[in-house]
This record gives structure tokens, sequence and C-alpha cells, in this order.
């Protein structure tokens, strides 16, 4: 998705904005199969502003450890990585099922 925005000239908030919209406009799409990609884009959102909270929590870990710390926060860091982790996976799962529908004869 990166390489879509970038090849758009978006950022990628705004290259998921523009990809909802224009399946919103798609008339030949059922309303469930909008609904559906819709969910799996506000989940990709979710993911990615998840992982900024995680990337900055990561940063801070990074400083105390350079400087000697073992943080306690350490361990929730790490199972919150894990679980942006499956969310992104689980989005991805749901955005590649829809793709093989949407394809089958």
């Amino acid at each position: 998705m990166t390489a879509g925005a970038k090849a758009a000239g978006l950022t990628l908030a705004g290259f998921l904005a523009r990809a909802a919209l224009s399946a919103a406009r798609d008339l030949e799409r059922t309303a469930s199969a909008v609904a559906d990609e819709r969910e799996v884009i506000a989940e990709f959102f979710a993911a990615r502003r998840h992982l900024g909270y995680i990337g900055n929590n990561l940063n801070q870990i990074a400083r105390a450890v350079n400087a000697g710390a073992h943080p306690g926060e350490l361990d929730v860091v790490i199972a919150a990585t894990d679980r942006a982790i499956q969310r992104v996976q689980h989005a991805t799962d749901q955005l590649l099922h829809q793709d093989q529908d949407s394809s089958a004869p």
C-alpha cells in the first residue's frame, strides 16, 4: 500500500481515504462488498494508529536501554506489538479473501 500511495503522490492516509471513496462510488458493487471493504480499511487505519503508538513506546524503551536501564514496560510493548501484527495480518487476510471472492467466475 505504501508503494501505491507514493506512486499516486499521496500520504498513506490520503491514499486509503481515496481508495475508500472510490470503492463507495462503484455502483456495480453490492452494499455488502462496500461495507466489507470499509471495515477492512477501518481496521488498517486502526492498526496503523496502534503501530504509531507502539513505535513511540519502542523509541522510549530503546532510549532507556541505551542508558543502561531495563524498563518494565518492555514486555507490555512486545505484547502490544504482537497484537498489532495480528490485527494487520487479519485485515490483510480479509482483503485478500475479498479479492479472491470478487475474481471468482
